[in-house]
C-alpha cells in the first residue's frame, strides 16, 4: 500500500506516542515527492489531495479515504474508495486480522470516529 508522504506527516501531528509509526510498517511504502494535481477541488486536508494526486500518477484500483467530500470526489473523478473500517473488515474476511471490534475499540481510543451506525453495520458484517 502506498502512502504520502504528506498523510503520514498529517497522521504524526495527532499521533499518540502509543500510535503505530506509519513509517515502520512493513506493509505501507511512504512515497516523498507527490505533486499535488491542480485541477482537483480543493479539500480541507492536503493529505486527501495528495492521495487523490499519487493515485491518479500510478493508476491505483482502489484509494483509502475516510473524509465524505473527498470520497464524493474521487468517486466522481472514476476511482472506486474505501473507508478504514472497510479495509479492516475485509482484513478479517482475509484472515489478516481475528477481529473487527478490537481494532475498532483501537482506533477509537486513538481518537478516531466513526458514526455508530457505520461501526453497528461492519460489526454485523464481520459477524461480530
Amino acid at each position: 500500500m502506498l502512502v504520502p508522504r504528506r498523510v503520514v506527516l498529517e497522521y504524526q501531528v495527532k499521533a499518540a506516542p502509543t500510535d503505530p509509526d506509519l513509517e515502520h510498517l512493513p506493509w505501507l511504502t511512504v512515497v516523498d515527492g507527490v505533486v499535488i494535481d491542480a485541477t482537483l477541488p480543493l479539500l480541507p486536508h492536503t493529505g486527501e489531495a495528495a492521495v487523490r494526486s499519487l493515485a491518479g500518477a500510478v493508476r491505483a484500483r482502489l484509494l483509502l479515504l475516510d473524509e465524505a467530500k473527498a470520497r464524493r470526489i474521487a468517486v466522481g473523478r472514476g476511482f472506486q474508495v474505501a473507508g478504514t473500517l472497510g479495509s479492516v473488515l475485509r482484513a478479517k474476511h482475509q484472515g489478516r486480522v481475528a477481529a473487527v471490534r478490537p481494532v475498532i475499540e483501537q482506533m477509537r481510543a486513538q481518537g478516531r470516529w466513526f458514526s455508530p451506525a457505520l461501526i453497528a453495520e461492519i460489526l454485523r458484517q464481520a459477524g461480530e
